[in-house]
């Protein structure tokens, strides 16, 4: 009961928010949106029986956030030079970098945050392997993408 009151809550919030509009009919609607969601949620929930494993640190999600912010300045400002530079200076390559992550999320957010990443594109996700292609790719990609591994792991609680 108690998840099914903060899920009516946070849709709602969230439906607030995003719609701007505070009239009665756009709101009643909205309030019917959120119902069904949370119907449909619970349906679905009976019919799989999957749950998502929510456990991650939130403080620690934060820090990871604002070093998540930095690479992505550092990678802007490498693709636009490989840009400028041009194709003679573009090494594209697909390879595949092991996950260490425990949880389905975890593994969510790290591949996530490689494709935030300018230069980089998650493909697939299979046994723990997850294969990246790079726009200019060397050594360095790949230490930088095992401190994200690491870093991502470290915000799953009981890490």
């Amino acid at each position: 009961m108690r998840s099914l009151f903060i899920s009516f809550v946070l849709l709602s919030l969230t439906w607030l928010l995003l719609s701007g509009v505070y009239k009665g009919l756009i709101m009643g609607l909205g309030l019917l949106s959120v119902l069904l969601t949370i119907y449909f949620v619970r349906r679905m929930d009976k019919i799989d029986g999957y749950t998502i494993d929510f456990s991650i640190n939130i403080f620690k999600l934060l820090g990871y956030f604002f070093w998540l912010l930095m690479e992505i300045a550092k990678s802007n400002i490498e693709v636009v030079k490989a840009i400028i530079k041009g194709d003679n200076h573009i090494n594209k390559k697909m390879f595949f970098i092991s996950t260490s992550q425990r949880s389905d999320l975890g593994k969510v957010i790290f591949a996530n945050s490689i494709t935030l990443t300018p230069g980089t594109i998650s493909i697939n996700l299979e046994n723990n392997q997850l294969c990246v292609h790079a726009l200019n790719f060397n050594e360095a990609s790949t230490k930088g993408l095992e401190e994200m591994d690491r870093r991502v792991k470290n915000i799953e609680s009981g890490s």
